[in-house]
């Protein structure tokens, strides 16, 4: 009896050992932050507890505001205590149904592999995406009115599990009541970025929603490298050109600032944009004849607006003539490259590809560079 004791307890002692050793060396998810290498509107976090936290920290210009999200996979959303009032909204992850309020974030969920979860958008006319148009037509991308008055019943009818929205500023009234309806409300403001590869690296911000990260930072990546290889191949030519841009609506010129996001693709193009001492990263509004003074003689126009013909141009006010790019034949523009339904493909799908921008205008502006090359956005004017 005694005997069968000690081995009882020495089985004891053995199994409490060994229950020790595996309870002393504990599993945790590691704290980490996503690298964040262009874009200065946000940044992401991925606690040890599971959750990410995304900041938005430029959701329009000049914004004196930070929203916070919180992105809870749906797995441990039961068993995860946080304080609400800490995040602006609270995402279960990955989501499945989702609404975008802009046609510059079709492209990323097209990339990413979730243009599927798309359920709505305001005016679905001007998407050019044909995937998301093959959509449309079947029914599975219903139409929501428009941005600035977004059709609130149909969005509540949707339920999606989050919104995509951006905005000029911070007075949205819509937004508000979805989000009363308990519909989370992100704000997305990769607009609001300067620069080609900051604009592009918006992807990384879609990704968690949809537990894509992996793909966005290998998506990213092979742009990144695209637009540098690019960029370093237009510092190679020896003869920079000099550069206008814009046109005339009602007596006023608009035209990008030298800090732009238009003028930083002239800028590692090679080329020189005349107004890239300007410290406007917006657009600046000119009369024409202070246009006319510096541009006059520029070897190139690089997007005269919404014009597509030289007659159009002619048309629309003779000053355009005195121009030597005009009457060089010079003017490239992004109008009369469309969607299906007539949108301009530029806008939705250029801030996701500044690869293929930042190429067309080396064809353009070096022309013994990329030779072969078939430029995608920019065409000769008509």
């Amino acid at each position: 009896m005694f005997k069968h004791l000690l081995i009882l307890i020495f089985l004891l002692f053995l199994c409490g050992c060994r229950q020790q050793k595996k309870d002393s060396v504990p599993v945790q998810i590691q704290e980490s932050v996503t690298s964040i290498t262009h874009a200065k509107g946000f940044t992401i976090e991925n606690l040890s507890s599971g959750i990410t936290v995304i900041k938005v920290l430029v959701p329009w210009p000049n914004a004196d505001i930070t929203y916070t999200y919180a992105l809870i996979p749906k797995e441990i959303q039961a068993k995860v205590n946080i304080n609400r009032n800490d995040y602006d909204a609270i995402v279960a992850v990955p989501v499945e149904n989702v609404v975008v309020t802009s046609t510059t974030h079709i492209p990323a969920l097209e990339e990413l592999g979730v243009l599927n979860k798309l359920i709505g958008f305001p005016d679905t006319k001007y998407i050019s995406s044909k995937n998301a148009r093959t959509l449309i037509d079947e029914g599975k991308i219903k139409e929501l009115g428009i941005n600035e008055n977004l059709n609130t019943e149909a969005v509540l009818a949707l339920q999606p599990d989050v919104i995509f929205g951006f905005a000029i500023n911070g007075g949205n009234s819509i937004y508000e009541t979805i989000q009363r309806s308990n519909i989370p409300v992100v704000y997305n403001g990769d607009w609001v970025e300067e620069t080609p590869l900051g604009k592009a690296e918006w992807i990384k911000f879609f990704a968690p929603f949809f537990n894509k990260s992996t793909e966005a930072n290998t998506i990213f990546g092979e742009i990144e490298k695209s637009y540098l290889d690019a960029k370093e191949l237009a510092a190679t030519a020896t003869i920079k050109p000099t550069v206008l841009s814009g046109a005339l609506y009602k007596d006023v010129w608009y035209l990008p600032g030298g800090k732009s996001w238009a003028a930083n693709f002239l800028k590692d193009a090679n080329a020189e944009y005349l107004w890239n001492n300007d410290p406007e990263n917006g657009s600046l509004s000119l009369s024409w004849e202070s246009v006319l003074d510096i541009g006059k003689q520029a070897d190139y126009w690089i997007g005269p607006a919404q014009f597509s013909t030289y007659q159009e141009m002619e048309s629309s006010s003779n000053h355009y003539k005195q121009f030597d790019a005009f009457q060089n034949k010079n003017i490239f523009t992004t109008a009369n490259t469309l969607g299906e339904t007539g949108g301009t493909l530029y806008y939705e799908l250029a801030p996701q590809r500044p690869d293929l921008v930042l190429k067309d205008l080396i064809h353009i502006l070096h022309p013994g560079l990329l030779p072969n090359y078939k430029p995608f956005f920019f065409k000769p004017l008509l």
